[in-house]
């Protein structure tokens, strides 16, 4: 078998196995949503998740006085908005009214929920330690919601560029891993 080189800067195309998410926040009354798809499970119980905020996107400084978001999980059905909701700022656009979103009060953050979204996980920032360095934030999952109506939703997975694949068949085999 022949190995071709393969360029650095596009390794993060072949490790990117999470849904992308919509991730909102909400500071001095605005509330925001930004497309996200660089997280990872980091723990099941409490339940940790790690994510890149750049420095760059307007969530980041509500998610770093705040302390806490909103990470909702669109199905298929919504790729255009996501798409968009990537494409520009919220400090200029308010995003739930331009992509016909609809926020929904959470239980435990300020943060909005996305109606639309099929699943929604309130979270509240854990730790901080490598937000300095790496824009790295560790949320904890406090409490988590689905719609029940949405039937085996297809999820997005980001694959750099534009490109987008779409969650397809699902498999079981015999496996003793959690």
């Amino acid at each position: 078998m022949t190995k071709k080189s393969f360029p650095l800067s596009k390794v993060y195309r072949l490790l990117e196995p999470g849904p992308v998410v919509l991730v909102t926040t909400a500071h001095k009354g605005k509330t925001n949503i930004m497309t996200q798809s660089w997280h990872t499970m980091m723990e099941f119980v409490p339940p940790l998740v790690g994510c890149v905020i750049s420095g760059n996107n307007y969530s980041f400084d509500a998610l770093t006085k705040t302390k806490e978001c909103v990470i909702a999980i669109p199905a298929e059905n919504l790729a255009k908005q996501v798409v968009g909701i990537g494409n520009c700022s919220g400090d200029k656009v308010d995003k739930f009214k331009k992509f016909k979103l609809t926020p929904l009060p959470s239980a435990m953050v300020v943060a909005p929920l996305i109606a639309e979204c099929y699943a929604n996980l309130e979270c509240r920032v854990v730790d901080t330690r490598m937000v300095n360095k790496y824009n790295f934030f560790v949320l904890e999952v406090v409490a988590a919601w689905i719609d029940p109506a949405q039937k085996n939703p297809r999820t997005l997975h980001h694959q750099g560029k534009g490109v987008f694949m779409v969650a397809g068949d699902t498999i079981k085999l015999p496996s003793k891993m959690a």
